[in-house]
């Protein structure tokens, strides 16, 4: 059997298996979003930390074991059995390091500037890699003329990046969320953020399965042990070189043509989302400046799509800078999630026997 027959079959049973899957909320602005539909989205799948102002060590108040569930699954507490409700030593350093790496105030409590912070929805990427936060870690590099600067942009371990063979990317949406040419355009401009400072070029095509990026918008658990958690929280993730994967949240209310900076209690800027995951997709993992794109969190209803200067440094590291482009500057670890083993649902596993029962029987 031919290989692009293999392919093809594979493309059909894999619609036929998610068919029914919901197609993601656009919107070209704020003002065109339903009332009815933002009253149903305003709740954070976190809002429930905001009770716990104020929470210091020694206390043990319901709510605090969630939320070293949150810390856990960004890198900052390694125990993931730990589920009483006391705030620990564990959890006080936990707090600690989330405080400096976002610039606060390192009490160590649950103040309100802290947690307003852990409120703000985020990219699903951790923080922290093995123990070791990389978000604050202050490198200093050599300035152009005008001393030395601290960067704060970070790689994956091993500082994964596209070989220099493949300097045209090339990228795919998943063709089960049907997604319009207004959406697609906002990723071919996301994509341009990057391209316009790197020797980097993205061109679009249509076969998904071939593609160096796959782009795809899912809901819950969707087979990456990265599961999506509704409306707000996190809001996508991406893997570092070579996997290319890129998911975001489907159940997202998503912003597609708004250029403002109005804010909205649960409305997402698409693009601003976008641009972010591209850089894991590049090979950049977090940064603590706080105009970064590469900065973790994003506020609902803000837009922010230009690379700041740590951006531009951290990728031009990774890849040099664009010879076309004359105000390109010389530069200055996330893992990669596993997904493998453990981490892979029941569901997965039901739709790789069933695709493997019905390859045999089309081979025989």
């Amino acid at each position: 059997m031919k290989i692009s027959h293999f392919l093809t079959l594979i493309y059909i049973l894999q619609i036929l298996i998610v068919s029914s899957q919901p197609l993601p909320h656009f919107f070209p602005n704020i003002s065109s979003i339903p009332k009815s539909f933002l009253q149903n989205t305003t709740n954070s799948p976190w809002h429930t930390f905001a009770n716990l102002s104020g929470c210091h060590t020694g206390q043990k108040l319901r709510g605090i074991s969630k939320l070293k569930n949150y810390f856990h699954h960004f890198g900052y507490i390694d125990n993931n059995n730990d589920t009483s409700d006391e705030f620990d030593k564990s959890l006080e350093f936990a707090v600690k390091t989330y405080q400096k790496n976002f610039n606060l105030n390192e009490t160590g409590e649950l103040d309100q500037s802290t947690l307003d912070h852990i409120l703000k929805p985020r990219c699903g990427v951790a923080d922290i890699v093995n123990g070791t936060s990389t978000m604050n870690s202050g490198k200093v590099v050599v300035g152009n003329g005008n001393g030395n600067n601290v960067a704060h942009y970070s790689f994956f371990p091993g500082r994964p990046r596209w070989p220099a063979s493949k300097r045209d990317l090339t990228y795919a949406f998943d063709p089960r969320n049907e997604l319009t040419a207004d959406v697609k355009t906002v990723f071919t401009n996301a994509f341009m953020r990057w391209s316009e400072w790197t020797p980097l070029t993205f061109t679009e095509v249509n076969d998904y399965f071939r593609a160096d990026l796959k782009i795809g918008f899912y809901s819950g658990d969707h087979g990456d042990g990265e599961n999506f958690d509704g409306v707000l929280g996190t809001l996508a993730h991406a893997f570092a070189p070579p996997r290319g994967l890129l998911h975001l949240d489907l159940d997202e209310t998503w912003l597609i043509n708004d250029i403002t900076t109005s804010r909205s209690s649960s409305a997402m800027d698409l693009e601003s989302v976008a641009v972010h995951e591209i850089g894991h997709l590049l090979g950049l993992g977090h940064s603590s400046v706080e105009d970064a794109i590469m900065y973790p969190t994003i506020s609902s209803g803000l837009r922010k799509v230009e690379l700041a200067q740590d951006d531009v440094e951290g990728i031009q590291e990774l890849y040099g800078s664009n010879p076309d482009n004359n105000n390109g500057t010389t530069g200055p670890s996330l893992r990669e999630r596993d997904t493998s083993g453990s981490h892979k649902k029941v569901s997965v596993l039901v739709q790789t026997l069933f695709l493997a029962f019905v390859l045999i029987l089309f081979v025989l």
